[in-house]
């Protein structure tokens, strides 16, 4: 007797896509950008280190609760901004990237959202100190405040701004303008850790904090998700 036996067929692994890429890279860059934003308007007519001491006291006693809440923003921003950074260098690791670059942008963002939880805590122990009377705290904290949030937030950004725009203009993943936004305003911001020095630098702070978050929502907007939607122009 014999036995017909039927070929059989193996199928084929089950091949699923990669889900570990972290979180659409765009929410953490608007959550990140709304923050920074509204911290800013909430502390724009804050001291600054030109500041004297009577006026320092005098807006901080007057302001307490706005200076409490713009704290708990600035706290807030790191949190996005750290989720970015690591979403983005895992990206740019899918992407081919094996440069150390991403590696220390990730460190530039650790950086700066360090200094922004900083200064948020600052800001809120000037609003609960305020009533102390103290004009000389009221101004030394001012001063610490203003150097976390501005320049000590601002420099290591730029790294971050480094970090991704040297391989995404190498690998041509985004638009070459971009890439060279995100060198150029990067560079600046790195360029205003001299501003610890001279005041003229001062309008380098403005320009790395609002012009980074420009190129931040731009890379999540072009950097694309796989090496199939690489940017050949």
């Amino acid at each position: 007797m014999t036995m017909s036996t039927r070929p059989t067929t193996r199928r084929p692994p089950d091949v699923r896509p990669d889900r570990q890429g972290g979180p659409p890279l765009l929410v953490p860059a608007l959550a990140f950008a709304a923050l920074t934003v509204t911290g800013a308007v909430l502390g724009a007519s804050g001291p600054r280190p030109g500041t004297d001491a009577a006026a320092a006291l005098a807006w901080t006693a007057a302001h307490g609760t706005l200076l409490s809440v713009g704290a708990a923003v600035l706290l807030g921003s790191a949190f996005p901004l750290v989720v970015y950074a690591a979403t983005a260098v895992r990206r740019l690791r899918r992407l081919g990237v094996s440069a150390p670059g991403p590696s220390m942008g990730y460190a530039g963002a650790v950086l700066a959202a360090g200094a922004l939880s900083l200064s948020g805590l600052v800001g809120w122990v000037a609003a609960q100190t305020a009533g102390l009377g103290d004009a000389a705290l009221a101004r030394a904290l001012a001063w610490l405040w203003f150097a976390t949030g501005g320049i000590g937030f601002v420099a290591p950004l730029g790294l971050l701004l480094l970090g991704l725009g040297v391989p995404a203009l190498i690998r041509r993943l985004v638009p070459r303008w971009l890439a060279w936004a995100a060198l150029v305003i990067g560079g600046l911001a790195a360029l205003s850790t001299f501003a610890l020095l001279t005041d003229v630098l001062y309008p380098l702070i403005p320009v790395g904090r609002f012009g980074g978050v420009l190129v931040l929502v731009a890379f999540a907007l072009a950097l694309p998700a796989t090496r199939n939607g690489e940017v050949t122009r």
